[in-house]
């Protein structure tokens, strides 16, 4: 908290006028600061010229970080297909672990983890934790936070790093809170901290007008859940080899809350936009539903997987899976196209990395061209059906 040293005070109010909060009165001419109402910002003891405001910093570990040790990597799984985004998780990992001089594990939970284990060794792992009880078969929340649970008490890991994906982001919180340790979210750089040793974990901030760095000083393990297509995956070596550990863990009645009943696949939806080399996105621009049909037709031409802003999600116009951006997916195409997408900061902060960016808007001072390697500015509706033309001769 911060505190006022009395003799140093002589109610001058210039922290008063400092703070954005109201949350300091002079009586008596000395300053009174309301806990309540305080955000802590530090504001106050800048302005302060007299020294009589202080930050009061406990300064405490809650835990011996000696008993952590190495990098763990959720290696998330599908249908007993590795997702993509383990592959950079991977890679980066391989990169931490080294500085850490530790050693990479990927746990994987599968009912059949047979094939897997040598795939994810070859991509980087030292070694490959199992849990092939049937429970984990099928993804839940509960049973999934559970076996992490009871994996993370028994080895200990110094560092846990994850997916940003729909799996990630509905279970690793849970297990941050039950291990009482930090979760930073949607990472788009990881480091160590060479005085420290602390995992630096960089994310968008704000709207993605900064980009800050987050640390766990005084917790572990050290949990971060990373965007897709923003690492660089370790380059696959079938000659390497590794330890693979099966645990058969005990999972109780009250962790399956939830029954899984069955997966079932959006209809239409075909293409993944994170794996697409092409994709083409629409916005407020297309201006109804229906007008993506054209948007669908020019994609498929060129072979190329749509996308869309989080304006035309929310309008109804397409599911979900397709938004690009902040709140949407992270996507690195070799080239990508937003048709009638303004190019609000938080759609720039999914496709930005893109190869080549082609921006079609009628309005040529719209901040996508900023970021665009190409612009064309003019009609969609007019520019699209020249386009499909031109592509069907």
């Amino acid at each position: 908290m911060i505190e006022v040293i009395i003799k140093n005070c002589v109610g001058c109010g210039a922290c008063v006028q400092a703070c954005a909060y109201n949350s300091i009165t002079i009586i008596d001419e000395i300053a009174q600061i309301n806990h309540d109402t305080c955000t802590l910002c530090g504001a106050c003891i800048s302005a302060c010229s007299f020294e009589a405001l202080v930050m009061k910093r406990e300064n405490y570990s809650s835990v011996n970080k000696e008993d952590y040790k190495g990098v763990w990597v959720f290696a998330e799984q599908r249908n007993n297909i590795i997702s993509p985004v383990v592959f950079e998780l991977l890679g980066k990992g391989r990169e931490l672990a080294e500085k850490r001089n530790t050693h990479l594990t990927a746990v994987l939970l599968s009912a059949s983890p047979e094939k897997l284990t040598d795939e994810l060794i070859a991509c980087g792992a030292d070694r490959v934790i199992v849990v092939n009880n049937p429970e984990v078969k099928d993804f839940t929340d509960q049973i999934y936070t559970s076996a992490f649970l009871q994996l993370s008490e028994k080895y200990k890991p110094e560092i846990i790093l994850a997916g940003a994906s729909n799996i990630g982001r509905s279970f690793v919180p849970r297990v941050a809170v039950k291990l009482h340790t930090g979760l930073t979210a949607d990472c788009t750089g990881l480091d160590i901290d060479p005085e420290t040793g602390n995992l630096m974990q960089t994310r968008p901030a704000f709207g993605g007008n900064i980009m800050a760095t987050i640390l766990t000083p005084n917790h572990r393990p050290q949990i971060a859940t990373v965007r897709h297509k923003v690492m660089v995956p370790f380059p696959k070596d079938d000659t390497r080899k590794g330890e693979v550990i099966v645990e058969k863990l005990d999972f109780e009645a009250k962790d399956s809350k939830v029954k899984f009943l069955e997966s079932v696949q959006e209809e239409g939806y075909q293409i993944n936009i994170t794996e697409a080399d092409i994709v083409v996105s629409g916005g407020r621009g297309l201006k109804e539903a229906k007008n993506f049909e054209l948007l669908k037709e020019f994609a498929k031409l060129i072979e190329g997987a749509v996308g869309a802003s989080r304006a035309a999600v929310d309008s109804e116009w397409i599911p979900y899976p397709h938004q690009v951006g902040q709140t949407g997916k992270t996507i690195k195409p070799k080239i990508y196209i937003a048709v009638g997408i303004s190019g609000a900061i938080q759609h720039l902060a999914g496709m930005q990395s893109a190869d080549y960016i082609i921006a079609i808007n009628k309005d040529k001072d719209a901040p996508i061209f900023q970021a665009a390697d190409l612009g064309l500015v003019g009609d969609l509706f007019e520019i699209l059906p020249l386009a499909i033309k031109r592509f069907n001769q």
